[in-house]
């Protein structure tokens, strides 16, 4: 590792192979905390390129736990996190308005590393206990239209990175990998990204996929469309800027969409919004995430037919529905 960080700090880049060796090799436990804080670090300082985030990327993806969901259609509503701004659960809650759309979502999450509370830590805390019985999953998705793959059961050798992160308690690339590297490998997904240099490295890389993607990023900083403002919405096929009005919904403020300083507040958010108590801003902007997820997975049905679906399924109660059954099974 001594020659690699002497490397890096010679403002050298890694290429693929070499980025995917060293990151089996931080998993492996090959490497002190020290050392993988200072490899770390590198990323804090400068911006990863896309050789270096593809090697990571499989390396996790050969050390996971893979999981077979491919006998249906499914859907993954993930953000990298890291935008510090400590919003509700948005991309959870969107998961449940998808799910009670009809849809099938494989959720990929884990605990918060950056802000008070994770998907992890909410559904954690309404006890729902995760599992990575493959069997109980897909009964899981196929009964309820959804699945929590909590990322720790599936990739137990980054154990040895978990600390480290813990004590940095900023962004890192890991935050970068999260979205990428569900195990059930999704043929749909609704990524939220913390900024547009990271939006880039994502549209080139799940180009070279064959997945139905919309990578989305507000230009205000937030990992996922908060109505604060503009954001930018990368497709396949297309690259467009909308503002809130472009869905027919109103601009939000900030404290619309705070979550919380804790993990209790978090949830009783969660719970709000889901049970049909939330403000109109808080719904609205669970709608709008929820209608580019239903539009990623079927463009032809236009944004007006998703947002219709969206908001039908938080409003009538099925998005709670999916939730209620899924917390309760587990």
């Amino acid at each position: 590792m001594k020659e690699t960080l002497q490397y890096l700090f010679d403002h050298k880049t890694l290429g693929k192979e070499d980025a995917k060796v060293i990151l089996r090799n931080m998993a492996a436990g090959k490497y002190n905390e020290a050392e993988m804080a200072a490899f770390i670090s590198v990323y804090l300082m400068r911006s990863i390129t896309v050789e270096e985030l593809a090697g990571f990327r499989d390396a996790l993806m050969e050390l996971c736990t893979p999981v077979d969901l491919s006998d249906f259609n499914t859907i993954d509503v993930c953000g990298t996190g890291g935008d510090e701004k400590n919003t509700f659960n948005i991309s959870t809650l969107t998961s449940f308005v998808v799910a009670g759309a009809g849809e099938k979502v494989a959720k990929h999450g884990n605990y918060s590393v950056s802000s008070a509370c994770g998907s992890s830590n909410v559904l954690e805390y309404f006890g729902y206990t995760f599992s990575s019985d493959p069997d109980r999953l897909r009964r899981e998705i196929d009964q309820f239209n959804i699945c929590f793959l909590h990322a720790p059961l599936f990739n137990p050798a980054m154990k040895n990175v978990a600390p480290v992160r813990r004590s940095l308690r900023i962004k890192t690339f890991f935050n970068m990998l999260g979205p990428m590297v569900n195990p059930s490998n999704p043929g749909n997904q609704l990524v939220g990204v913390f900024s547009l240099d990271v939006a880039r490295l994502y549209h080139y890389l799940y180009q070279e996929s064959d997945k139905q993607f919309c990578i989305i990023h507000s230009l205000d900083g937030f990992d996922e469309i908060s109505l604060t403002g503009s954001f930018r919405a990368l497709t396949r096929t297309t690259e467009r800027t909308f503002v809130p009005g472009d869905l027919g919904l109103d601009t939000v403020s900030l404290s619309d969409i705070y979550g919380g300083s804790t993990v209790e507040e978090a949830a009783g958010v969660f719970l709000r919004i889901l049970e049909g108590k939330g403000s109109r801003a808080q719904n609205d902007v669970v709608v709008a995430n929820a209608a580019l997820a239903l539009y990623c997975m079927d463009e032809s049905s236009g944004m007006e037919r998703c947002l219709e679906r969206a908001r039908q399924s938080l409003e009538s109660g099925k998005a709670y529905t999916a939730f209620k059954q899924l917390v309760n099974h587990g």
